[in-house]
């Protein structure tokens, strides 16, 4: 048998956003009940970066592609989760050396914003030295428990060293239940095409055979 775990960030009201910015927040309202209508309906209004969700290159880089121009299957595959709940702050190369990221990994990164549901403006974050770390190491791709994969990093180097290493930036993790390891990881990002962004269902299994 296997066991799953969804890692991914729940939509509602009050969510924790991007450093508590009010206009980061979902807005979803009812368009029609019962007492109107014979169906029920609603409609979100959603930054494309709230929540579990991935970026794609032109979120950062002026001529980077959108997310059409990642494949779901480079968003599928394994993936190792590393703990990193010791760093108080941002995530540097000298934190991540002791894991040997290889080429083509995918690494999700479990800080102590995952022991918290309110992790507030202050949220651990990956430093720009970390970030050229994995990149030179060929990841595939990154995700991270906080709303940003940076925070107060003029020129978002973090994001530029990641996408221009062609490597995939995944924010909005919820990693609290889920154990360092290998894991068979599934996010699927809605299938928008024009954006710079697009929220995503994270799922992660352990023992699932692939056989």
């Amino acid at each position: 048998m296997y066991e799953l775990y969804d890692i991914s960030m729940p939509i509602h009201s009050g969510m924790v956003t991007y450093k508590n910015k009010s206009e980061k927040q979902p807005a979803i309202r009812v368009v029609q009940n019962f007492t109107q209508a014979s169906a029920y309906e609603s409609r979100i209004d959603m930054d494309m970066h709230t929540g579990t969700h991935v970026d794609s290159p032109l979120h950062m880089l002026p001529d980077g592609g959108t997310m059409e121009t990642i494949p779901i299957q480079r968003l599928v595959g394994s993936c190792r989760v590393l703990d990193v709940t010791a760093v108080e702050d941002k995530i540097t190369k000298g934190d991540l050396e002791r894991f040997a990221p290889q080429k083509d990994e995918f690494l999700l990164l479990k800080t102590r914003n995952s022991l918290t549901d309110d992790f507030g403006s202050g949220f651990v974050f990956l430093a720009a030295d970390g970030a050229e770390y994995l990149a030179a190491a060929g990841v595939r791709g990154v995700g991270i428990d906080a709303p940003g994969i940076e925070r107060d990093q003029s020129g978002h180097p973090t994001h530029k060293a990641l996408f221009e290493a062609s490597s995939i930036i995944v924010e909005g993790l919820r990693l609290g239940d889920v154990p360092e390891g290998a894991y068979f990881m599934v996010i699927a990002p809605i299938k928008v095409l024009e954006t710079e962004a697009a929220p995503a269902r994270a799922l992660l299994f352990s023992g699932l055979k692939t056989e």
